[in-house]
């Protein structure tokens, strides 16, 4: 599925980088473990492949981003080595409360030279980012989520989210907690799952 990050318009630096961060996440696995040991022989395509395609729904306007449960570098390290090229200015933030995955992130950050920082705390607890798009992967469900997402997002701000074969309950779910502007797109990677582009995050009691 190499093609589909060439959709993006990546140079070939980019795509050199993507392919030296999979050998990186293959490296550290061995003793970290950053991806679920049934995937590690499909890095590229559930992972690195799944990671890329949401870079798209990110505001061409946007100069900041957070990206929260951070774990191995997806989406987070794949989408700020995408950003040297198409938003050189833009800055990154990790954040992530295990401190061997902290310690890979910044290891990764130094290693392409990214525009990031990493916080290694819990979601709840960090610092208010007001970023201009926050994104998750594999964290946790929709309603849980939206208090970390009120937390980091700017009031303009987007959140950026993959959710699987459960994403209908899950955004029935949270309607019920939760006033927001949602689009679905389908997932380049995984046909029952879904990219979640959600904006005007409220409380549904305020």
């Amino acid at each position: 599925m190499g093609d589909l990050i060439a959709e993006q318009l990546v140079s070939r630096e980019t795509m050199t980088a993507l392919q030296e961060f999979e050998a990186l996440v293959r490296k550290w696995t061995k003793s970290i473990n950053l991806v679920a040991p049934s995937t590690i022989n499909d890095i590229w395509d559930r992972h690195i492949v799944d990671s890329a395609q949401i870079f798209k729904y990110a505001p061409d306007s946007f100069r900041t981003w957070t990206d929260i449960g951070s774990g191995g570098g997806f989406p987070g390290i794949v989408v700020a080595i995408m950003a040297r090229e198409h938003h050189p200015t833009s800055r990154f933030t990790f954040i992530e409360s295990d401190r061997r995955k902290a310690t890979f992130l910044r290891t990764a950050i130094r290693t392409f030279d990214l525009r990031a920082a990493v916080l290694d705390q819990r979601i709840e607890q960090a610092v208010p980012q007001q970023a201009d798009v926050v994104s998750a992967r594999a964290l946790t469900s929709l309603s849980m989520m939206f208090e970390m997402l009120q937390r980091h997002l700017s009031p303009q701000g987007i959140a950026v989210l993959h959710k699987g074969r459960r994403h209908d309950n899950e955004v029935a779910e949270a309607r019920k907690l939760w006033r927001f502007e949602l689009e679905e797109h389908a997932s380049l990677t995984d046909p029952e799952a879904r990219i979640l582009a959600i904006q005007g995050i409220q409380s549904a009691t305020d």
